[in-house]
């Protein structure tokens, strides 16, 4: 790495080690914990089809610039003044960007579209200005992503110059492309595609990053159903709903954390190909994962407010639709590494849907209850069902 007084930027591999998160990564994720509840506020402010377009296409911006952060992250070493400095510098773009989220589709679409694409374009430049001629793959591979980055970005000011439904559809190319570029791994014209070799990832240091975020993700829901129940009159009703939702998050935190985080994190540290599994099982199939939690998060506050009644559409979709997002992408995040699909996920999935034919016939509270039974249920079989298993096989 000292071949080059940049060079001295990239994060030294060492083997059997994985590189721990540092102070200032953790600095910059304190913005996304803005960002999440913005998002699920949002969304509880316009909880129709066109409101529900709107806020996924946020969340998906929000995630990817958090995630193309945390691979830069995970090449580059925070502890080096310069990188810290971009750090600071992304945390405030993230900033300017959260606070643009309620009326993005409205008289803040052109700072929210500025600040992401300063924010996309500008760490990858700042990548491929620091990676050292010594390093022609990895220096070709910050020219590759700058390049889509740089397409998308055009997308995203033009759309943030229009308004309604333009907005929309330049954005959702935006995030086309962006989302396109990994897995035609970010082909240019001329120099062709990257190799997944010269994606070299720290697996441990992402996988812990990662888990991070679902961290956040769980920490806004527990914010939020802590605020809502604060301001309710404490009825007997409100006390069962306010335990439900506790016992959903800590459900969701089990089943994530107590197997499958740490098993994770093992597999993609001793892969012949991390860079191949950072990208499917921590770039792509930790989406579903965190608008499950989040999606929980708005259906937790909906139920707190009214737990009487019957249960409107929105608290069906939210209550059902955000276990179900949840175990859906975990289930697929396990199966990346272990190679099989968790038959307690999949009895999850099925009951939930089967849940959704006669929801609309239950209070929210009692809705609340058996979808937080179902997550208890998932978590405790799965628990039970790994005592006996051998370790899972390396997954290259």
């Amino acid at each position: 790495m000292a071949d080059n007084p940049r060079g001295a930027m990239w994060r030294p591999i060492m083997p059997n080690q994985h590189s721990r998160v540092t102070y200032a990564e953790l600095f910059f994720d304190l913005v996304f914990v803005y960002a999440v509840t913005q998002i699920s506020h949002t969304l509880l402010a316009d909880f129709t089809l066109l409101g529900v377009v709107h806020v996924t296409l946020l969340f998906l911006a929000v995630w990817w610039v958090w995630v193309f952060t945390s691979w830069i992250t995970n090449w580059l070493d925070p502890e080096k003044a310069p990188v810290r400095l971009l750090l600071f510098a992304l945390t405030l773009g993230g900033l300017v960007l959260s606070t643009s989220i309620p009326s993005a589709f409205d008289g803040r679409g052109l700072w929210f579209a500025i600040a992401y694409a300063a924010m996309q374009v500008g760490k990858t430049v700042f990548l491929w200005i620091v990676t050292p001629s010594s390093r022609p793959p990895a220096r070709m591979n910050a020219v590759r992503i700058t390049t889509w980055l740089a397409v998308s970005a055009i997308f995203w000011i033009a759309g943030g110059l229009m308004e309604g439904q333009s907005r929309l559809v330049l954005w959702a190319i935006a995030l086309a492309i962006e989302y396109v570029s990994p897995v035609v791994r970010f082909w240019i014209p001329r120099y062709g595609a990257s190799s997944i070799a010269d994606w070299v990832v720290e697996g441990g240091h992402m996988a812990e990053r990662c888990a991070g975020f679902i961290i956040i993700a769980l920490g806004e829901s527990i914010v939020v159903t802590g605020a809502t129940f604060a301001d309710l009159t404490w009825t007997t009703e409100n006390v069962v709903a306010f335990a439900s939702a506790f016992v959903g998050s800590l459900a969701m935190w089990w089943i994530y954390f107590h197997k499958g985080a740490e098993a994770g994190s093992e597999q993609i540290s001793r892969s012949s190909e991390p860079g191949r599994l950072a990208r499917l099982a921590y770039t792509y199939l930790h989406m579903p994962i965190v608008a499950g939690i989040i999606v929980s998060a708005v259906a937790d506050e909906l139920v707190l407010k009214h737990p009487a009644g019957h249960s409107d559409l929105k608290t069906v979709l939210s209550a059902i639709g955000g276990p179900l997002l949840f175990l859906f992408g975990t289930i697929l995040f396990k199966h990346s590494f272990r190679g099989f699909l968790q038959l307690s996920h999949g009895v999850g999935i099925v009951a939930l849907c089967g849940l959704a034919w006669f929801a609309g016939d239950l209070s929210p509270l009692m809705l609340s209850i058996i979808t937080s039974a179902i997550m208890v249920v998932v978590a405790v079989w799965e628990s039970i069902s790994l005592r006996s298993r051998p370790e899972e096989p390396e997954q290259a």
